[in-house]
Parts: structure tokens; C-alpha cells; sequence
């Protein structure tokens, strides 16, 4: 019996939004380990961060960024107008998604309230993949319909910039 489709493919299913899905052992969670498995740049491969913004907001921030990028969150929380972001634990990441650390998925999440935040370096692909809400599952799409479907806000995180 083949796996049941992921959340974020059957959202953009629904929606005719091109897109491939591609499996890979679920033990994997690191995003640069998924690049190595799909025999893709890591920047092309969006790992999504769940953050807390202080002022508390009613849902965290989800922050789509490469694989191989580290954030500076003092400076992301100024670009945003916030007073400080923090990381949320996993425990506290799964609580708050529903989801699973390791399929975190700002397309499986969306229209449910939570801001989506995209590096703007990830836009300059043709393709980039996210995951599709389950471990073991990403998706490769147009970084435009990830944009759109998500809403997205564009946000460079090379050092000294600001919001685009």
C-alpha cells in the first residue's frame, strides 16, 4: 500500500500548484542531509524554523531558510520590529504546529494563522524544496507558489540588511 499523501500535497492539489514529491528515510532531519539525498544544492533545500517573537504573538513565526544558513536572530527580530525572537524547543515546536520536528511545513500550515517568513536569497532558484508536513517527505516548487500559498513575507538575512 503506497503512503498516504502528505498535507501540503493535497493543499496543492487542490489549489493546481505545480509541484514533485520526493521521499527519503525519515530519520533523516537535517535539511543539508535531504540536499545530499535528492543530489541538490543545499540552498535549495528550506529548513523551517519555528520562533517565538517577544512581544508574544498569538502563533509563532515560521522561517523558511537554506539548509546550510545559520540566523542571526537578534538581527531577524529587528528587521521584524519585534524586541527579541527565540527559538522554539522542539517539544514546544510540535505543540504549537501539530507537527513533527523534521516535517515542519509552512505549506502544511497554512491559512492557519501562522506568519511565514522566507529568506529572500531562496527566491532567486527556479525550484526549492520544503517539507510537506510529515518527516520523510519534501516538496519542490516554485519558490513563487511557496510565496504564495504561504504568504509569505520575503526577508534578506545577509548580515546589515533589512526587510524587503
Amino acid at each position: 500500500m503506497p503512503p498516504s499523501k502528505p498535507p501540503a500535497v493535497r493543499l496543492l492539489e487542490a489549489r493546481k500548484v505545480p509541484h514533485r514529491l520526493i521521499r527519503f528515510d525519515p530519520a533523516i532531519r537535517s535539511a543539508v542531509d535531504v540536499a545530499r539525498e535528492a543530489g541538490v544544492e543545499p540552498a535549495r533545500v528550506l529548513k523551517t524554523l519555528v520562533l517565538e517573537p517577544e512581544p508574544p504573538q498569538r502563533k509563532p513565526v515560521l522561517l523558511m531558510v537554506p539548509a546550510t544558513i545559520e540566523v542571526d536572530l537578534k538581527q531577524l527580530a529587528a528587521v521584524l520590529g519585534l524586541k527579541r525572537l527565540r527559538m522554539a524547543r522542539h517539544a514546544d515546536a510540535e505543540r504549537m504546529t501539530g507537527l513533527e520536528v523534521g516535517g515542519i511545513s509552512a505549506l502544511a500550515l497554512a491559512g492557519k494563522g501562522f506568519p511565514a517568513l522566507v529568506d529572500a536569497a531562496a527566491l532567486r532558484h527556479a525550484t526549492v524544496f520544503v517539507s510537506a508536513g510529515v518527516r520523510g517527505a519534501d516538496i519542490e516548487l516554485a519558490p513563487a507558489d511557496l510565496v504564495a500559498v504561504t504568504g509569505a513575507r520575503a526577508v534578506d538575512l545577509r548580515p546589515g540588511t533589512s526587510a524587503e
